[in-house]
């Protein structure tokens, strides 16, 4: 006599267990992105926080840089290190993105360029061009903006066209990138396609709400960190000027814009405000604050980081 089959039920995780075990997935490379962005005094960037923010920016490149199906082409401009990023399989090759990294003006490598430089260039299937811009506080401003601007003229004689390149950037990335737009206009220059700002840093007053509202809720920045970075970039200088805070550049005439945010994170007016003064100034801007996540969350191996480079994609095909 056949004996009857036991049927086993299939027990799927709760959203919270589901939760629960994405935190833990995701504990070191929080731990390491805090590292990067923690500064122990308020007024001043020493040599162990500058070593502590570039030890954890290259270990958080080793970690999740996802180069798979991409080239990596690395080469100096008259000094300057640069690489490309490219689709090993077909790409658009008539237009480039132009990729600034954040780190406060004070950290950054092009190892750790390659986790967003690599996931643009999957989602929006173009070359993408990164820079290792001069660090403060051994170069201060305006040293970085130079930089782009060589990284910028270089696009140009290599046959691109502005309306064939986006600039992106994250966090201080996204303030170099909205500083060259500014720079760019101001000197009467065709400017680029779109802006592509993550988490970007536009205020640096530091004059918005979210500053204190969301000191407690932020699992990356500090306000000591920001003033840190600040004052090892502009020190003396006065911090309202466009070129330092883009948040109060004359926006006439910029691009169409993306702002991604999370909702948790201290920069949160600095997004907000942009593109208030964005659609004040008749510029088509989207922006898209992500529920509970944090500063520059789209560099994460989690699925609402892929959404949100997703979402990028879809900008970019509306926008051209």
């Amino acid at each position: 006599m056949e004996e009857p089959r036991i049927r086993k039920k299939l027990i799927r995780p709760t959203a919270e267990q589901r939760q629960d075990e994405e935190k833990r997935r995701l504990d070191p490379f929080l731990r390491a992105l805090r590292a990067i962005h923690t500064a122990a005094t308020p007024e001043t960037m020493d040599v162990e926080d500058l070593e502590k923010q570039r030890r954890g920016q290259e270990l958080l490149g080793r970690l999740i840089a996802p180069m798979a199906g991409m080239s990596w082409e690395p080469f100096s401009l008259d000094g300057m290190s640069c690489a490309w990023v490219r689709p090993q399989r077909g790409y658009d090759r008539r237009r480039a993105v132009l990729y600034c990294h954040g780190g406060g003006y004070t950290s950054g490598t092009l190892g750790y360029s390659r986790i967003l430089s690599s996931k643009l260039a999957h989602v929006i299937g173009w070359e993408v061009l990164s820079f290792e811009y001069r660090l403060a506080p051994e170069h201060p401003y305006p040293a970085a903006v130079e930089d782009a601007m060589r990284a910028w003229d270089y696009l140009m004689y290599q046959g691109y066209g502005a309306r064939d390149v986006v600039v992106a950037g994250d966090s201080a990335g996204g303030n170099l990138a909205l500083v060259l737009t500014h720079l760019l206009k101001q000197a009467g220059r065709r400017l680029p396609r779109a802006l592509i700002l993550l988490s970007p840093w536009t205020d640096m007053t530091a004059s918005g709400k979210s500053y204190q509202e969301r000191a407690e809720l932020d699992p990356v920045l500090t306000n000591n960190y920001i003033t840190a970075v600040r004052d090892a970039y502009a020190r003396g200088r006065d911090w309202s000027d466009p070129c330092l805070s883009p948040l109060f550049a004359d926006l006439a005439g910029f691009p169409p814009t993306l702002i991604q945010a999370g909702s948790n994170e201290i920069l949160l007016s600095d997004s907000v405000r942009l593109r208030d003064r964005l659609v004040q100034a008749a510029v088509p801007c989207r922006l898209e604050v992500w529920k509970e996540l944090w500063h520059v969350f789209q560099m994460f191996p989690m699925r609402k980081a892929a959404e949100a480079m997703e979402s990028i994609g879809r900008f970019l095909l509306e926008t051209l």
